[in-house]
């Protein structure tokens, strides 16, 4: 369809297939992106023509509304529980109405990818106030850019300036690309339905009996998630990718092999690329220029917003500052360890190994916070860790599926560590005919065979 209709008709058709599928999980909150699109269009069209003086203040409109809604349908009644928590923890008593209780807001669905496409059409409002684009003054490609349905739920977080061009140029149908995007669909699909939701059922086992799986599975089970959430958030990274290279339009590589980091710096340049950048475009670099706060404040400022953003809980916001404390460490003693190394004539290999095991560690164990219902969940699971070793890590009573998760894990970063997060397509491309069919044969197969009907959602649709 996308092919067969003329250019000027192809951003109404991709936008109406956006709506539908953003509707498909609750009609009504399309109010909230139609809000979200309609405030940063306004916005945009008076920061490009306005005063310069005055164009400041429909910055701030747009980051108002756009936070506000974040904070009313994802985090207003976390920070009132917190709140009466601490009241209460110093003896003021707070009292409710049932009826009050029984209705909050944060008891109805959470809009799908609200944390996505606030951040992404607030960039579009920031860029336009600092120069980097002219207001786009047509309102349906603008709404389309807002709401493009390939990463429109659980991104990669697109600039406007990256993404709203393309969606102005005429594409003619490219068969290769086609192609490539949907090899990236299927590999997407496979890290989803075969790898990531088989480790899941190990991880949730465990997260559900942690007195009962102390030692060698709770860690196993640690051990299990980084990877679940990385290949469950690669995978849809993966989809959204291909299906928007089937259409023509490039989006940005989210990742670039993070397990394989050496350092928790580098670690965050390869994971989730797209709300990094967005972090240390928008809020990073400005905390620095313009509000003149040191490196340290900055980072933890940093962090706590990273890590309230994917969920108002705060074992997200302690996950954040582990990240911010490890990076922060990192850094104040580099100098202090390559003395160390060089006087000892460590070899580089060696410390890039002895880096990853440090830095994957430390990822996994703050990643248990991420895991966890609660601050005191987490703490419980890591004590758990260090009790008398069980050794009966086959939680499921399954060793054929403890094996082929292990398997699989090494065979994906195997793949992963070869052609990298970005040229999947090259497994296939460039072979023979009998060669590619084979490949798809199998896969056909591996996925009926091996699937997981978990039914399950991408893991990052809640944030």
């Amino acid at each position: 369809m996308y092919y067969l209709l003329p250019h000027k008709l192809r951003w109404l058709f991709l936008l109406a297939s956006s709506y539908y599928f953003y509707a498909a999980s609750e009609p009504y909150l399309i109010i909230l992106l139609l809000i979200s699109t309609l405030v940063d269009y306004y916005c945009g069209l008076k920061i490009g023509n306005v005063d310069p003086r005055r164009k400041r203040y429909y910055l701030w409109l747009s980051i108002v509304v756009n936070v506000g809604i974040l904070v009313a349908f994802k985090y207003l009644f976390f920070f009132i529980d917190s709140t009466n928590s601490i009241l209460e923890y110093f003896g003021v008593e707070i009292s409710s109405s049932e009826q009050v209780q029984s209705y909050r807001i944060d008891q109805i669905l959470l809009p799908v990818g609200i944390s996505f496409y606030t951040f992404q059409t607030m960039s579009y409002t920031i860029e336009v106030y600092r120069g980097n684009m002219r207001p786009e003054k047509h309102l349906g490609r603008f709404a389309l850019f807002v709401a493009f349905f390939p990463q429109l739920v659980a991104g990669p977080i697109e600039k406007a300036t990256r993404l709203l061009p393309q969606l102005k140029k005429t594409i003619s149908p490219d068969i290769s690309q086609i192609k490539r995007g949907m090899i990236i669909m299927a590999w997407g699909f496979f890290l989803k339905i075969v790898v990531a939701d088989r480790l899941g059922i190990y991880v949730d086992a465990v997260y559900a009996d942690p007195d009962g799986h102390q030692g060698l599975p709770t860690l196993l089970a640690a051990f299990f998630f980084v990877f679940q959430i990385y290949f469950d958030f690669a995978a849809y990274t993966y989809i959204a990718i291909g299906a928007a290279k089937t259409m023509g339009i490039s989006l940005i590589n989210n990742f670039n092999r993070p397990l394989f980091s050496i350092n928790i710096t580098q670690f965050w340049q390869r994971w989730h690329i797209s709300l990094t950048q967005w972090i240390r475009d928008y809020l990073y670099s400005p905390l620095r220029r313009k509000a003149h706060l040191n490196r340290l404040v900055s980072v933890l400022l940093v962090f706590f917003i990273m890590g309230l953003w994917h969920g108002a809980n705060w074992t997200f916001v302690v996950w954040g500052l582990l990240n911010a404390l490890f990076l922060i460490i990192e850094v104040a003693t580099n100098k202090w360890r390559k003395n160390i190394f060089d006087r000892l004539h460590i070899p580089s290999k060696l410390r890039s190994i002895m880096g990853w095991a440090i830095s994957f560690t430390l990822m996994m164990l703050s990643l248990i916070f991420f895991r966890s219902a609660s601050i005191q969940e987490a703490i419980h699971f890591i004590g758990n860790l260090f009790v008398v070793p069980n050794l009966h890590i086959n939680v499921l009573n399954n060793y054929l599926e403890l094996f082929l998760s292990i398997l699989l894990i090494v065979g994906v970063q195997w793949v992963h560590f070869v052609k990298g997060n970005n040229r999947i397509y090259e497994l296939v491309e460039g072979r023979p005919i009998w060669a590619r069919w084979s490949m798809y044969l199998a896969y056909i197969a591996i996925i009926v065979m091996l699937g997981i009907n978990r039914q399950e959602s991408f893991i990052y649709f809640q944030f």
